[in-house]
């Protein structure tokens, strides 16, 4: 039985897995992306509540179409390694998959092209064809990426103490805080302050070597 227990990784999305983050390039369309920004710092920063700051940004994109969030996924940048590291987990029989406080509109391609095992993120609503500036429930917030990590354990059939989680802002906390190892992508502080491993350099293949 030991032999078939391979091991489960987390990735954040945005300014981890890919980057940039995804709002910020939204809200370039319609030239707010310093006033989104802004928000966007002091959220990962752990200096104001996530789910506040999400709707408050989210309420500034009112009037993007879909097509323009189609064109703004195309140009994201993945980082170094991180396609090595889930073709390496996947040799192992492992799975890989990722929780977004960002879009599942523009995770879709990343998760294709990274042949991701599931993903998770906030949907944004549509009305027409443009954006409404508010979200479907529910909110993937730092409770909901913790839950994530457990829900993919037990449907992988993957125990906890197999389990790594990759993030950089302080929504991604309690998701470090479940997984066996924990690793910051060039952290926010709050987040170098609490995990096991720091990644300093935009590169995932060191995580490799960590894997449980």
């Amino acid at each position: 039985m030991e032999a078939n227990i391979s091991v489960l990784v987390v990735f954040d999305v945005d300014s981890t897995l890919i980057a940039h983050e995804a709002i910020e390039e939204i809200a370039e369309v319609l030239g707010k992306r310093e006033q989104v920004a802004r928000i966007t710092d002091s959220a990962m920063r752990g200096e104001i509540d996530f789910e506040q700051s999400l709707r408050e940004r989210v309420g500034l994109l009112r009037g993007v179409t879909e097509a323009q969030l189609v064109e703004i996924s195309k140009e994201f940048r993945i980082n170094t390694g991180a396609k090595e590291l889930i073709e390496h987990v996947h040799t192992l029989g492992g799975r890989a998959c990722a929780v977004s406080g960002g879009f599942s509109s523009l995770l879709v391609g990343i998760a294709d092209a990274l042949n991701l095992d599931d993903y998770l993120a906030n949907t944004l609503e549509l009305n027409s064809g443009k954006l409404t500036g508010g979200l479907l429930p529910p909110i993937i917030d730092a409770q909901a990426k913790q839950q994530a990590l457990l829900n993919w354990s037990k449907k992988f059939q993957i125990p906890l103490n197999k389990t790594v989680a990759i993030g950089d802002g302080a929504n991604d906390l309690l998701m470090l805080k479940q997984a066996q190892v924990s690793i910051g992508f060039m952290p926010k502080p709050v987040v170098a302050e609490a995990v096991q491993h720091v990644l300093a350099e935009p590169d995932f293949r060191p995580v490799i070597d960590l894997l449980p």
